[in-house]
């Protein structure tokens, strides 16, 4: 399947690198990578019309400091994404190094955790990952933090630049083993998104948004809990084309799961042997990579080959990975995206934690296969993490979520990728695209073109 391509990487040396996360950083309209940086600075990685070049940037690089997780989303509503990093200096508890929140003031980046108003609000507990969560549907997220020995957080921003911890208002202030983080409109209607947290030495969580700002947990009544795992990467797909969004979570050297979500309500765990066999793994990703009309799920192990299935004749078997094998790879965090613009998804893998290790990208061998890439916008402009978005053919129906967090430590791009099969131009045509937006906002778009990504603007 995969094709190792760091070659495009114009400088990789090898680094203690975590959570990976895709947004346009320089608001030049086009997605750059941020690699958080473990003890090292973290890395920009933006699309120079040949390879992808690092971008130093003294502020976001933050040397001296222990970044793993990372999540980017608009939160003040001026349609530029801000960055939140997540430190971690210890396993559980207090920490020394506190978390920052980056916005785009006065023609710089600045740190909102270290304006006066906000010094008392910084997250000293030692997390996991970050979550954009729009638990209003107004097109302002707040960043969900799954910390670890320590309440949960949910960073909102009031006025200006002033933040609030809202997660005791949302009743989302657990204390758990924090670990992933995925927010869609999983169990509510579209336009309602829920928090699906994986957690270590406990039970999961499932946060159903009520539609008044508040959320009520109800992962054991849905046989999400899995008590007795130990949570790691987590992917959102329609894994049995149903029309309801599945789970695929991986646990640290436990029984992997693949939750279907049935009509009746409830999930059941449906994995094949060979997906659920335990691993050392780290981040899980679902994407159309090989542009064929199926998601494909990649598993990301440290210190052990990483793993490949795909969906055939109507169930998921181990798929040949090609280059992306990595046996000897020490893999922290993953994401996907196409920052070149070729209709074929890159996948970049970081890796650290036990000894420093150059990136990885990876691409799958080019095709005729056609897609369409669907980028809904806010009513600020800003990508609308939590949209649902439906492409319908004569045949099939495929869905998607925008990406919000996607798991352990990182976070994909904010598009909806659509592979549609077949060779170019007996591919079976689009009839429709509909999007919902978190909030109930609807859009279709008619027969839209292929092989294009299509901003949309909001309704509104």
């Amino acid at each position: 399947m995969f094709l190792d391509r760091s070659d495009l990487i114009v400088h990789n040396p090898a680094l203690l690198g975590y959570g990976v996360c895709v947004t346009d950083l320089d608001d030049d309209g086009a997605f750059e990578f941020f690699v958080a940086g473990f003890d090292c600075a973290n890395v920009v990685l933006k699309w120079n019309g040949s390879g992808y070049e690092a971008r130093p940037h003294h502020t976001l690089a933050a040397p001296n400091r222990q970044a793993i997780g990372v999540a980017a989303a608009d939160i003040d509503g001026d349609g530029r994404e801000e960055l939140y990093v997540l430190n971690t200096d210890t396993f559980a508890g207090a920490k020394r190094f506190g978390d920052q929140l980056f916005a785009f003031r006065d023609g710089a980046w600045c740190d909102l955790f270290t304006l006066d108003e906000n010094v008392g609000l910084v997250n000293q507990v030692a997390g996991r990952s970050v979550a954009a969560l729009d638990r209003r549907g107004r097109g302002r997220y707040g960043f969900f933090v799954a910390n670890y020995g320590g309440p949960m957080r949910l960073y909102e921003n009031l006025t200006g630049t002033r933040l609030k911890d809202a997660a005791p208002d949302a009743n989302v202030d657990f204390v758990t083993g924090g670990r992933a983080l995925v927010a869609l409109p999983l169990v509510s209607p579209p336009g309602r998104m829920d928090v699906f947290a994986a957690n270590e030495n406990g039970p999961n969580y499932l946060f159903q948004n009520l539609g008044d700002g508040t959320f009520d947990e109800v992962a054991a009544e849905l046989s999400l809990h899995d008590p007795f795992e130990n949570g790691r990467g987590v992917a959102v797909l329609d894994a049995d084309e149903n029309g309801r969004f599945d789970l695929c979570v991986g646990n640290w050297q436990g029984e992997h799961r693949l939750f279907l979500q049935s009509p009746l309500g409830g999930f059941l765990d449906v994995a094949p042997p060979e997906m659920n066999r335990p691993s050392a793994i780290r981040t899980v990703l679902a994407a159309d990579f090989d542009n064929d009309g199926y998601e494909e799920i990649f598993f990301n192990n440290i210190g052990e080959p990483n793993r490949l299935f795909a969906y055939r004749d109507g169930r998921w078997t181990r798929a040949d990975i090609g280059d992306a094998d990595e046996p000897d790879g020490l893999g922290t965090g993953a994401a996907i995206a196409d920052l070149d613009n070729d209709g074929r998804l890159e996948l970049l893998i970081a890796h650290g934690e036990q000894d420093p290790q150059p990136l990885s990208l990876y691409q799958t061998a080019p095709n005729d296969n056609d897609w369409l890439r669907i980028l809904p916008l806010t009513p600020f402009g800003a990508p609308a993490r939590g949209a649902v978005v439906t492409l319908t053919t004569r045949t099939r129906v495929q869905r998607r979520a925008i990406d919000a967090g996607s798991g352990y430590l990182c976070q994909m791009e904010p598009v909806a990728h659509f592979g549609l099969g077949a060779a170019r131009g007996a591919a079976d045509p689009v009839e429709q695209v509909e999007i919902v937006w978190p909030g109930g906002a609807r859009a279709v778009i008619e027969s839209p073109p292929v092989r294009d990504t299509l901003r949309v603007p909001h309704p509104a």
